[in-house]
């Protein structure tokens, strides 16, 4: 196995590198890893595609759409295979990264971001959601960590608490949900959301990965009323 750094940047929040992992006989992969960290690559995208779908399943409409994180694209990819979305606001506070999406850095990224239905928005999730218009979106899509026992960064802890959780309950429409990823079970954002929305559910996924089975969980909460 080789590695070839593609990138690499530092921020406030620490260092952000691109690399390629290459294998004799098989396609290169682009890995992204924050402060030493893996985050993702573009072998195995099934759990971002996974989020989206599941996510998408339960909102009966899904005009507008905000994901939580741009990653490398693939959970804004699959929520715009979705006809029913009209606009998704992807979320990301790191500029450089929305910048190797779109100069081709990471090849793929023009691709995906020439969608018209999508919007960038460099800038803190929650900071984001606080500026959000009320009642304007129908979907808001977590996928900023692996869940609350898995930090990209110590700071993110309050996006599972219930402070965040009022933010975005103010800008989903009736009948819009929240959904959060988590690589395990996390009991303490499900009675977080159960205080702010009146009631959520934590649904087990399963996911194939590299033929291991997976088992991660979507935490949800939905807005029946403007109480």
């Amino acid at each position: 196995m080789e590695y070839v750094e593609v990138a690499r940047a530092e921020s406030e929040r620490g260092e952000l590198v691109l690399r390629e992992r290459r294998e004799e006989g098989a396609p290169a992969v682009l890995e992204l890893r924050a402060n030493g960290v893996f985050v993702m690559d573009t072998l195995e995208t099934s759990t971002e595609q996974a989020l989206a779908s599941a996510a998408l399943a339960l909102v009966d409409d899904p005009r507008a759409v905000v994901v939580g994180g741009l990653g490398l694209g693939f959970t804004m990819h699959e929520v715009l295979a979705d006809r029913r979305v009209e606009r998704c606001a992807v979320v990301e506070i790191e500029e450089v990264l929305v910048g190797w999406m779109r100069d081709g850095t990471v090849p793929h990224g023009p691709a995906m971001l020439a969608d018209e239905r999508a919007t960038v928005v460099v800038a803190d999730i929650a900071l984001a959601m606080a500026e959000a218009r009320p009642a304007s979106y129908d979907l808001v899509l977590l996928d900023v960590d692996n869940g609350p026992g898995y930090l990209v960064h110590d700071v993110n802890a309050r996006l599972y608490q219930d402070e965040f959780l009022r933010t975005v309950r103010a800008v989903l429409r009736p009948g819009g949900a929240i959904v959060v990823w988590s690589a395990a079970e996390a009991p303490d954002l499900g009675e977080s959301l159960t205080r702010v929305f009146g009631a959520a559910e934590a649904l087990p996924h399963e996911v194939r990965l590299q033929d291991r089975d997976e088992h991660y969980w979507l935490y949800v909460a939905r807005v029946t009323s403007r109480a």
